[in-house]
Parts: C-alpha cells; structure tokens; sequence
C-alpha cells in the first residue's frame, strides 16, 4: 500500500503564530503528532509519506500518488479538511479519515466523500479496519468505548517530516485528565483517568528526535501534565534530567498544566531541572461564580495572580487560556479579564469566546436548554459561538474585542514583558548552550527593521530592549522573541476587529431567552441595540 498522511491546514488564529513564524525559516507552530503516531502505526512494509499543508502544498499528483489518504484533524480544521476530500474524490483516490474532528463531530458536521472512518483512539480502532482491509471488507465507520494501553504505542515517526521546518517538535506523555470542566471535551477523547507511558518510551521519542539533528523546543502536548504527579516526580522527570544532563541539554520543554502545579514546589523544581521553561495554565475567568458554573474548581478559591507569579519564580513563562460568555459573566468580566491579564505578567494571553464542543457536559446541558446552534468553527477568536449566551451578543461580542484591543495594544503589551521579566527566574543550569545561526541573525535584522523602526509602536519596543540589557541584559534574547509576538497578536486581531455580530444569530438568541423566559441577565436587555460598546465597561 502508498499511505499518504495529510494533516489539514489551520486558520489565521492566535494560535498560529503566522506572523512572528515570518521572522523565522519555521513554517508552522507545531509538528502533526497524530499523523505521525498513526504513521507508526500502520504496516512497516508500506510506503508512507506525510504533507503538512501547514509546511508544505498538498498537490494533485500526491493524491494520485496514493492508494488511500488518510486524514486527522481538530475541529478548527473542518474547512480545510473539506477540501481535502473533495479534491481526494475528484481523483478518485480513496480517504481514511479520524482525529478529535471526526470523533465527537461525524454526525454533526456534514462530511461525505470519506470512505472510512477510524473514530476514538488509533490504537484500537485502526487494527480493526487493517484486519478488514487485509480480508477485503472494509467497514464504513470503526468506534470504541475502550482506552488504549499507551504503553504499547510505539514511537512516532518523526522522520516523516523536517522537524526544522517547526518551532516546536510534539511528543505525548499522557491522555485523560482528573478534572471535569464543563467545556472541556478531553475527558470525552481522552477519559478522567491519566493514562501514562513509561520513562523508556518517553526516552525513545527524545532519542528519536534528538538523532534527527533536530535541537530546540519540544512540546509535550498532554492537556494536563501533572495529572500523576507521583509518578512524574519519582520516575518520568528524573529520567528526563539524566538524559538531558548527558546530551548537554538539547531541548527546552513547554507543556500544559493544571493552575495547582503552584502548590507543588518539588514538581516545579524537577520540571525547571529538566529544562521545562514554558507552561499553559487555563485560567478562564476571575469571576469565582463563572469558575463554579464551569466546574473548574482547581481554580476557585485562589490567589490566581500570586500562583501565576510563583510559576515565574520557578522559571515558567506562563501563557494563560481565558473565555468570556459564561452564564455567569457580571457586564464587569471584561474590565475584569483585562485587569487580571495586565497584574498578572501573562504576556501570552489568549483570550476566546465560550464555545460548547459537542458531546460535553456544556453541550448537553445547552442543547436541553434549546440554546445549541448549528455548525461550529472551533475557532474561539473569529467572534462566533455555536450557542445562544445569556449575555447580550452585541455586548459579548465588543467586550471581547475591547479586552483584545486593550491587552494587545502595544503600551500594555509591554507593559506586562516588563512585569513578567521582574518575576522570572529561569533555571541557568538547564538552558541550552548558545550557539548563533545565521538564521537568528537575519530574524535579529528583521525584528529590529520592522519593530524597531518601522512599526508606529517603535518606542515601546526600544523602551523594552534598553530596559532589559539594563535589568536583566541575559533575556534579551526572550525579550525580542515576545516582542515578535506581539506583532503577530496585533496583527490578528486587525481581523478579530472588524468582526460584525450576525443578525441571525442575534434573533436566534432573542426567540431562544423568549421561550426560557430570562429576558434579561446581569441587567443586560437582550434587544438588537443593546450596548453598541461594552468598552466603557
């Protein structure tokens, strides 16, 4: 057989990070983890070959190339997945299909033209439908209910694409979380239990990227880290500091993690000593009556801003996850965000719209409340949720592009480097040596042309640099870095801003509070003029 592996192309977010990657010779954020896994998965014999249309254009003569393509995608990708299939119908070449997309969206989006469809998790789906292709019956759609043993997946490969090409190579410690958010669908992929590989596979990914001659970041995709902290503390994060201590630290990691990683000084002092420098926490709201609603009580009852900046003391940059339009959001919640955002130094502030991923405990509970629209982006900053809010949609709509417009204007934004830089201490054992490319050279050029004279906030950026050679002269390099984001940030949101509320939507949620008889929420009138600018909010 000819596999070929495609991995769809994202929109222009936040989280793409399209216009710092332009400083850069790295085309996209993040190396495709799933298809690589699933590329390991299938007969070694096979020929496989993988397109990141994120790195690379998918053409007509690779489809033709293969006897079946297979596709795994998120939800945020669905218009690109499109296309995919239809130009793989068009050829008549033959499409697998599965991924987070497909597993809680097939029967909700509308997808035709895939003839298979491997749902849940690879590792046991997928043998099913080897089996019946081997026998000449393949079956349309293949689900489970069972977990997988992660212990016995075997290592990505990673040689299928150029890990050069990324900012950060991926790699997989754990699936499943032992919390319960209402919007969350992980524990619906992934369950409540954390199911973890061993110090031996997590060695042998590292082995495998480090052999490639691949040196840099390398994220660790787990939607929550810590979720065994013993184990990570007595096995995983010590044989990670051997390893790192013997290749001269290679790699830094990044991860995400739950906000009660600030009550565990030895797991932060183990994560720091392997050369985990980066972490996202979801914060999602200062509101304590919006945490319970959601049921994140990892967050309630806490100074977030003091765990934030413990975090940094320990060397962490954390980059916050935040979300507006929770039933519980007061008119205040945006001056709020913003004023939590600012105190706190999180200078990667992602903020979005609530949106209700399909078959969570959010989406259960709103399609009973006759509040569910259809469709979806999945993408959280394009101004659109795929549920009625009790909030007045013009209203949630502007709030959130004023707290975009405030913490991403350039004053503010490096007003928070600033903070930040004051709180961080970084572990000087496990830093990587420096070693200039020429590529670092040209993206230091180009950073200090386009930010430092030619951008209209050019005095922000050398207010910053001057600062930092004075203050802290060794995080120059991180100084710079951040500022390139910022340019990124703002020049996403030039997009968010011109977002205009859709009437029909609005009218939808005004029938929708009609027939629940909640009219008004917060104080707020849900008519068509209501706030035209929350911003005075």
């Amino acid at each position: 057989m000819k596999i070929l592996l495609v991995y769809p192309q994202y929109p222009d977010t936040f989280w793409s990070f399209k216009y710092a990657l332009k400083f850069t010779p790295r085309k996209a954020l993040n190396t495709p983890l799933g298809v690589l896994t699933v590329a390991a998965l299938l007969p070694a014999d096979w020929e496989k070959r993988a397109i990141d249309m994120n790195v690379t254009k998918l053409t007509d003569k690779d489809i033709k190339w293969a006897d079946y393509v297979f596709i795994s995608a998120m939800v945020v990708q669905q218009k690109s997945t499109r296309e995919v299939v239809n130009r793989c119908k068009k050829l008549t070449t033959k499409v697998v299909a599965g991924g987070p997309l497909f597993t809680t969206g097939y029967e909700i989006f509308d997808f035709s033209g895939i003839d298979h469809v491997i749902l849940n998790e690879a590792e046991i789906t997928l043998p099913l439908f080897l089996e019946d292709l081997k026998n000449g019956c393949p079956q349309h759609i293949y689900k489970t209910d069972e977990r997988a043993d992660i212990t016995q997946t075997p290592t990505p490969l990673f040689s299928l694409v150029n890990p050069n090409k990324y900012a950060s190579v991926t790699v997989q410690y754990s699936r499943g979380c032992p919390y319960d958010c209402e919007f969350c669908d992980i524990i619906i992929l992934d369950g409540h239990k954390p199911r973890t590989k061993t110090k031996e596979q997590m060695l042998a990914e590292l082995d495998a990227i480090y052999n490639l001659g691949y040196r840099g970041s390398v994220f660790i995709v787990d939607d929550n880290f810590i979720g065994n902290k013993r184990k990570l503390k007595t096995d995983i994060l010590p044989a990670m500091i051997g390893w790192m201590e013997e290749k001269e630290y290679p790699f830094t990691f990044l991860t995400e993690a739950s906000i009660n990683m600030a009550d565990d000084e030895k797991l932060m002092q183990l994560m720091s000593d392997a050369g985990f420098n980066n972490v996202f926490v979801g914060i999602e709201t200062p509101n304590e009556e919006s945490l319970n609603e959601c049921n994140k009580f990892t967050n309630e009852n806490r100074d977030l801003v003091a765990d934030v900046k413990k975090l940094q003391n320990f060397g962490f940059q954390v980059m916050g996850g935040f979300i507006v339009g929770f039933d519980s959001d007061p008119i205040s919640i945006f001056k709020s965000q913003i004023n939590f955002i600012q105190k706190s130094g999180i200078v990667t502030a992602m903020v979005g719209l609530l949106m209700a991923p399909a078959e969570t405990k959010l989406w259960y509970r709103l399609k009973k409340e006759n509040r569910m629209l259809p469709g979806g982006t999945g993408d959280n900053t394009d101004g659109t949720t795929n549920f009625v809010p009790k909030m007045n949609f013009n209203v949630l709509v502007n709030g959130y592009k004023q707290i975009l417009r405030t913490i991403y204007a350039p004053k503010n934004y490096y007003e928070r480097i600033h903070t930040f830089l004051k709180e961080y201490k970084p572990n000087k054992k496990a830093v990587p040596k420096v070693k200039f490319e020429a590529y670092q050279i040209k993206a230091l050029i180009k950073s200090t042309f386009i930010l430092g004279i030619r951008d209209r906030a050019r005095v922000h950026y050398w207010r910053l640099i001057l600062s930092t050679l004075l203050k802290y002269p060794r995080f120059i390099g991180l100084a710079i870095t951040l500022a390139v984001q910022g340019f990124h940030f703002r020049k996403v949101y030039e997009k968010v801003k011109e977002i205009k509320v859709d009437e029909a939507s609005l009218t939808r949620q005004l029938e929708v509070l009609s027939k629940l008889g909640d009219l008004t929420t917060k104080g707020i009138e849900p008519t068509r003029s209501g706030y035209e600018s929350a911003g005075s909010h």
